[in-house]
Parts: C-alpha cells; sequence; structure tokens
C-alpha cells in the first residue's frame, strides 16, 4: 500500500516538472541565441557606423570640393564677360589710338605745307604784306596773325600728339589686364580639372563604402531576423509561464480595489459631515474697516518699470585698423604667388594672401574665397574702406583706397596693385 502511494506521488512529480524543465530549457537556449546574435549585431553596427562615418566624411570632402569648384566655374563665367569687355575696350582705344594718329599726322602735313610756302616765298612775302598794308595797324595786324596762325597749329599738333600718348598708355593698360585676366582663367581652368579628377576618384571611393555598407546591411538584417525569433520564442514561454500569475495578481487587485474603494467613500462621508456640521456653528463675520492691501511690488500685477531697450546704429567699422590693415598688406607687394599657399613671403594665392594678412591682426577669416564672400558684414562698393575684402567670383583682394586694391593676382605677376574695378565686383565685405 504504501510502495502504491509513493509510485504514485513519484508518477505525479514528473508529470508537472517535466514540461517545465522543457520549458525552461528552450528558453535558455533562446535567450543565449537571443545575446550571441546581438553580440553579433552590435559588431556589424560598428562595423556599420565606422563605414558610414568614413562615406559622410569623404560625401563631406565631395560637397566642399564641389562648392569650390562651382565657384570656380562661376568665376570663369564672369572672367569671360570681363575678357570680352577689355577686348571691346581695347578695339575702342585701338580707333582712337588711329584717329589721333591721323589727325596728327594731317596738321603736320598742313603745317608743312605752310612752313614751306613761307619758305619758298622767302623776304617777298613780307614785301607783299607790306606793300598791300593800308596802314601801320594794318601791317601789325596782318602779321600778328601769321604768328597766331602758326601758334594754332603748333598747339594742335601738340594737342593730338597728347591725345595720341594718352590713348596708346590707356591701351596699354587695358592689355596688360587683359594678360591678366586670361592667365587667370586659365589657372581657374586648370584648378577646375583637378577638382573634377578629385572628385571623381572620392566618388570611385564611396562607391566602393556603399558596397560594403549593403554587406554589412545585410548581416544586420539576418542577425536583427534572428533576434526577432528568439525574442517571440522568449515572449511565447515568457506569457505561458506568467498566465496563472497575472490572473491570480488580477484576482488580488481587484479586491485591494473594492477594499479601498469602500475605506475612501466612508472617509469623504465623514469629512463631508464634518464640514456641514461646522457650517452650521459657525458665525461668519467680515470687518469694513479692513485695510486695504498694498500691492506687491514683485506680483506679476505690478511689474517693475522696465528699462528702456538700447538704441541701435548702424556701425561703419573701424577705419582706423582697417587702414593698419591694407598698410600691412602693401608691404608684400612683388612677393610670389604660388596656388594654394599661404605665405606672404614664401608664395600664397589670392584668399591664402588675405587670411595671413588678417591673422597678422588676429582675426581668423575662412580658408577659400567663396567662403570669404560670405563671411563678415557686407557693405556696398561706394561705401568700401581701406581693409575691406573685395569678392570677384573665384578671387579676393583687400581694398587700400582711391579706387586700387591689393591682391596675390596670378603666378605671372604675383602680390600686386589693381583698379579695384578691373573686373566684375559681386560683394564687398567688412571685418573690423
Amino acid at each position: 500500500m504504501y510502495k502504491r502511494a509513493l509510485c504514485f506521488t513519484l508518477a505525479l512529480i514528473i508529470c508537472f516538472w517535466h514540461p517545465l524543465s522543457v520549458s525552461a530549457a528552450t528558453k535558455n537556449d533562446a535567450i543565449k541565441q537571443k545575446q550571441e546574435a546581438e553580440k553579433n549585431l552590435d559588431s556589424v553596427n560598428s562595423d556599420i557606423d565606422d563605414l558610414s562615418g568614413s562615406k559622410e566624411e569623404l560625401e563631406s570632402e565631395i560637397a566642399a570640393i564641389d562648392e569650390e569648384l562651382v565657384d570656380l566655374l562661376l568665376a570663369v563665367d564672369i572672367i569671360d564677360g570681363d575678357i570680352s569687355e577689355k577686348k571691346a575696350a581695347i578695339s575702342e582705344a585701338e580707333a582712337a589710338y588711329e584717329e589721333a594718329k591721323a589727325r596728327e599726322e594731317s596738321q603736320y602735313n598742313a603745317m608743312k605745307r605752310r612752313i614751306k610756302f613761307m619758305y619758298e616765298k622767302g623776304d617777298n612775302s613780307y614785301m607783299e604784306l607790306l606793300m598791300s598794308s593800308q596802314s601801320i595797324s594794318d601791317l601789325v595786324n596782318k602779321s600778328d596773325y601769321v604768328e597766331r596762325l602758326y601758334v594754332y597749329d603748333r598747339q594742335l599738333l601738340l594737342s593730338y600728339q597728347e591725345t595720341k600718348e594718352e590713348v596708346l598708355v590707356l591701351k596699354e593698360k587695358l592689355e596688360t589686364e587683359l594678360h591678366d585676366l586670361e592667365e587667370l582663367q586659365d589657372d581657374y581652368l586648370s584648378q577646375s580639372e583637378e577638382l573634377k579628377a578629385m572628385i571623381a576618384e572620392k566618388q570611385e571611393t564611396v562607391e566602393n563604402f556603399e558596397e560594403q555598407l549593403d554587406t554589412a546591411r545585410e548581416k544586420a538584417a539576418e542577425y536583427t531576423a534572428q533576434i526577432k525569433e528568439q525574442t517571440a520564442v522568449i515572449k511565447k514561454i515568457e506569457a505561458e509561464e506568467a498566465e496563472a500569475a497575472r490572473k491570480k495578481a488580477e484576482e488580488e487587485k481587484r479586491k485591494k480595489a473594492e477594499e479601498e474603494a469602500r475605506k475612501k467613500a466612508e472617509e469623504e462621508a465623514r469629512k463631508k459631515a464634518e464640514e456641514e456640521a461646522k457650517k452650521k456653528n459657525e458665525t461668519v463675520t467680515e470687518s469694513t474697516e479692513a485695510p486695504a492691501e498694498e500691492p506687491d511690488p514683485y506680483s506679476e500685477e505690478s511689474p517693475a518699470e522696465a528699462e528702456p531697450a538700447p538704441s541701435q546704429s548702424y556701425d561703419p567699422g573701424n577705419s582706423s585698423k582697417g587702414q593698419e590693415i591694407a598698410n600691412f598688406a602693401l608691404q608684400y607687394v612683388g612677393y610670389p604667388y604660388v596656388s594654394g599657399g599661404t605665405s606672404l613671403t614664401e608664395g600664397c594665392d589670392c584668399s591664402g594672401f588675405t587670411s595671413a594678412v588678417f591673422a597678422n591682426f588676429g582675426i581668423s577669416l575662412p580658408r577659400t574665397s567663396y567662403s570669404q564672400s560670405t563671411a563678415g558684414r557686407e557693405v556696398s562698393y561706394a561705401s568700401a574702406q581701406p581693409g575691406d575684402i573685395i569678392y570677384y567670383g573665384g578671387h579676393v583682394g583687400i581694398y587700400i583706397g582711391n579706387g586700387q586694391i591689393v591682391h596675390a593676382s596670378t603666378a605671372a605677376t604675383g602680390i600686386k596693385i589693381s583698379n579695384a574695378l578691373y573686373r566684375s565686383i559681386i560683394t564687398v565685405r567688412r571685418f573690423v
């Protein structure tokens, strides 16, 4: 009898224990597999972050180079227009020079004919002049006429000669500026080709990163699927294990809520009875002589008097500091132009020159000409002061006053002084 009861008890224990053991083993396996998949996913995500970071860095570099390329191409377009204008101005100067030269030759030939006529006539002309004169005053007037005719011829000839020389100087100046623009255009085109090559090379690297990212994302998707699968298994097991406990907890919660509701109703009824009793036994008196409350100076109804906002005025800039910057920049006229350079003595490009000059005064400028064109504050060319930076599209210079700039022009001319209007101005920026 005892053995039979013991066997029955063991059978019951085995029946209840076996499913729990299987469930616990399955749950542990699922947790282990999930942890392994999470570990692999973290590793893959770290690789993705590294690849994405490198890709974003390259894309940022490409964007910066592309911005510089756009600026260069804009500068090339602007220089095309400037070159056309210079050529037209040179043609006009050449026509003016030929016209002045023709007038000079015509006047010179006329003078030669008159002089030759007077020489061939010799003293007889004066005798004829004397004999044909009606009086001394008539003689003096005719002599004065001859003298004034000679002076007029001479002055007219000199005027034509001066005009010819002025037009020649203007033509040579325009040709020099045209040469600088053409050289600058060639330099910009060369730089743009280099930038295009850099963009193509970096774009190819980005595409390689994209292939690696695709592979890593596929692995991440596999590990994520494994995690979701094991999570579902774990949740199902936990839900089955928690079902009985949940029902018991809900029953206990219901009973507890009923007890709390009963106690709360009793407490509210007690408080309500006490308040009604208090109102019946309480005599309320209002005093009419109570002093009025003084307003609280710190309340919202009595705000402290606001201080007036400071008036704003236009800042014309530090003209003396700008003059110092301009004077400092002029010291380096004649030093070499080097593409990408930033040394005032060893060589620099246009934006390298402006950056180095302003750095001497503790002012940090962006490195490229395009970035400098959006920094500082904009002023009109009419109100430009020494020390302002003039941006022409792909090129910058420092305004020194009197319609002139100092700038790192080209490899052939180096740092030089030029007319501020030798090219079309895009914007004028002030930093002091």
